[in-house]
């Protein structure tokens, strides 16, 4: 663990770096997974919406 020491003899520890790396582009099928991903969650929410509208509407 590193280990500094301040003024008054204290230490201090820091936590430990992550690897840095540089992201990849998302592949085709990657772009055409987000696309599908996208649909579904609009459907989803719509389909929510519209039960809410139409339970809200019944009396």
């Amino acid at each position: 663990m590193p280990y500094t020491t301040e003024e008054g003899g204290r230490l201090n520890n820091f936590a430990r770096e992550p690897k840095v790396y540089q992201a990849e582009p998302p592949t085709q099928q990657q772009k055409r997974n987000y696309i599908f991903l996208g649909i579904a969650a609009m459907v989803l929410v719509g389909g929510l919406v519209f039960v809410a509208f139409s339970v809200s509407n019944l009396s």
